[in-house]
């Protein structure tokens, strides 16, 4: 009888140490993850600095329609894609851009760009169904944000500022973003830098 009320007392006192390690691996999952959340995308060089204004622009996209880039649009933000129909990243992106477009529907407008032969992108329209999305080519609008390499996007505010930018090859990295607006850290480079000197600070 004693082993058997032993048993459980030791039976409890495992299900008592167990819970506080799931606790205390949980908290420190969260802090991870606040640690981690707005450093996606990986900014390169470029003529622009998060909060400057955008080049205003009006462009023709592929299916003859004006799109307007840059500026104040009506209380709604755009996140310019730079994609490439020859870039297997940017293909394996596109689900994550239709998933952007429909999650961030209310605020956001999303426009794919790019530069070349325009007979190329419009088959590439076709074959990934592409058609609700504005597309334009355009090698100016590329310069004017500095893209250098695919896929790289740029996120507007809707006051027309520049939000956050970044090479963005994962559906983790174009979430980053959405993040970096929310939380105005814009790239991971800052992200970094703000966390060193508190690194400093605390003596880690």
């Amino acid at each position: 009888m004693s082993f058997l009320i032993a048993s459980q007392i030791a039976l409890w006192i495992g299900l008592l140490v167990l819970g506080v390690v799931c606790i205390a691996l949980a908290r420190q999952i969260g802090v991870l993850h606040q640690r981690i959340a707005p450093a996606g995308a990986l900014s390169l060089r470029q003529p622009l600095k998060v909060g400057d204004p955008t080049p205003e622009m009006t462009l023709t996209a592929l299916d003859g329609s004006a799109v307007q880039i840059g500026g104040a649009r009506g209380g709604r933000g755009q996140l310019l894609l730079f994609l490439s129909p020859d870039c297997k990243i940017c293909e394996a992106l596109l689900p994550a851009v239709r998933s952007a477009q429909g999650a961030e529907r209310q605020w956001l407008d999303i426009v794919l760009a790019s530069d070349g032969e325009s007979d190329r992108h419009a088959e590439f329209v076709r074959e990934k169904h592409l058609g609700k999305f504005p597309y334009v080519v355009s090698e100016h609008l590329g310069r004017s944000y500095g893209v250098a390499k695919l896929p790289y996007a740029v996120l507007i505010d809707e006051s027309g500022k520049l939000s956050s930018t970044g090479l963005v090859n994962t559906r983790e990295h174009l979430e980053s973003l959405f993040v970096a607006k929310e939380t105005g850290v814009s790239n991971i480079q800052q992200f970094l830098g703000q966390r060193g000197p508190r690194r400093a600070s605390s003596g880690e």
